[in-house]
């Protein structure tokens, strides 16, 4: 089973600065497969709690090294939820590689585990009889200390429903279960990371621009 890694978060930091420099990104450390997965960005300031800068991924298998490439880009820039990540803001950065694994179809809305397991629900909206759908990953619901019924009703909200929140339509639920590998990494560790692996390329091309 492929694990979330560090060269995987490397690429994300090498994606986002390439799009800023206009430039290629050095080619990925890390092999292809098919998985879904997240990228997610915080923004650390002065040691406080990192704040959410945006997080998009796909449910479904994806290639790796393209979708971890398309949704470095889609997170930081296009999360409609924030402004587009500035390239200033790039040293109080840190990035979430997340590989999601296990899917599994829950008896209720209720059979899943804090801190365990990401959660998709899919339900109809019975005011517009829209079907509504969202995902919360696993570290969320641990880091809001949500109970399950909170994060369920916090979910029904992330997917756009307005309406009253009753037992009867929580029951209503499909509910599917996963789990997920991550990878955390700050800018700062990705820059001493390639000093430490890029070094003699680096001043290679440095001095071959002057």
């Amino acid at each position: 089973m492929v694990s979330a890694s560090k060269e995987m978060v490397v690429y994300c930091f090498d994606t986002l600065l390439a799009h800023y420099n206009g430039e290629e990104a050095p080619p990925p450390a890390f092999e292809d497969g098919q998985h879904p997965l997240f990228v997610t960005w915080k923004k650390v300031v002065n040691g406080s709690e990192p704040r959410l800068r945006g997080c998009i991924g796909i449910l479904e298998a994806r290639g790796l090294v393209n979708g971890i490439k398309d949704y470095t880009l889609n997170s930081a820039l296009r999360d409609q939820r924030f402004s587009p990540i500035q390239a200033k803001e790039l040293p109080y950065l840190e990035c979430t590689v997340s590989i999601l694994t296990d899917y599994e179809t829950a008896d209720n809305y209720l059979d899943w585990e804090v801190g365990k397991h990401g959660i998709i629900i899919e339900f109809t909206d019975p005011d517009y009889g829209a079907r509504r759908n969202a995902t919360y990953l696993p570290e969320v619901t641990a880091h809001e200390g949500w109970t399950n019924i909170e994060a369920i009703d916090s979910l029904m909200r992330k997917a756009g429903y307005s309406g009253t929140i009753t037992e009867s339509l929580r029951k209503r639920i499909r509910l599917t279960r996963y789990q997920s590998s991550l990878y955390t990494m700050h800018y700062s560790e990705y820059v001493s990371y390639v000093k430490a692996t890029r070094s003699a390329v680096a001043s290679g091309s440095k001095s071959g621009s002057q």
